[in-house]
């Protein structure tokens, strides 16, 4: 079982419904998966740089990406319907856990000029996404491959039912939030 996975039944689970005032410890929010995505608008004139973006994930998240295509056409971006532009990944369970774990603990803390991640990108509902410029962060990533590649999106899904009780949980999962 996952490291992050055993703390959050021992301990944030108690400390939630504490906290929370809740009675059922089913009712406390979890961490429903995680999705990481690379968009690659260059795919379309580059076509070995959807590989390189395609390894760097799966060594990152240690799952196969899904290759993503447009959805429509737009005229502007000399888009056409079904077109590459880009791949991505969803974690659930004890890889989602071990992903968060390896996340908080180790890539975060690598981020230049980094002081929190702030309340505000938390979307409402008790989603939050992160946009990550650099990819080197991350242990698992090769110089070489993730050099040449654009940054990446994490976007994390949780059950809670406001930004508050999101921000709760991650804090206890060891996200680092900023003070302001």
């Amino acid at each position: 079982m996952a490291r992050l996975k055993e703390i959050y039944r021992k301990e944030v689970v108690p400390q939630l419904m504490k906290e929370l005032g809740f009675d059922n410890p089913m009712r406390v929010p979890r961490v429903e998966k995680v999705c990481v995505n690379i968009g690659l608008g260059r795919a379309k004139v580059e076509p070995k740089l959807m590989d390189s973006a395609k390894k760097s994930l799966a060594m990152i998240t240690g799952q196969q990406p899904v290759v993503t295509r447009a959805k429509k056409s737009i005229a502007g971006f000399n888009l056409r319907k079904g077109m590459v532009i880009g791949c991505k990944v969803t974690l659930r369970g004890d890889m989602m856990y071990e992903f968060l774990d390896r996340f908080f603990n180790l890539a975060m803390p690598r981020i230049r000029d980094f002081h929190g991640v702030s309340p505000d990108v938390l979307d409402g509902r008790g989603n939050l996404t992160i946009g990550l410029r650099d990819q080197m962060i991350f242990p698992e990533a090769e110089y070489e491959v993730a050099s040449k590649l654009p940054g990446l999106s994490v976007t994390i899904v949780t059950t809670a039912r406001n930004n508050e009780e999101a921000k709760k949980l991650l804090q206890k999962l060891g996200m680092p939030f900023s003070s302001s």
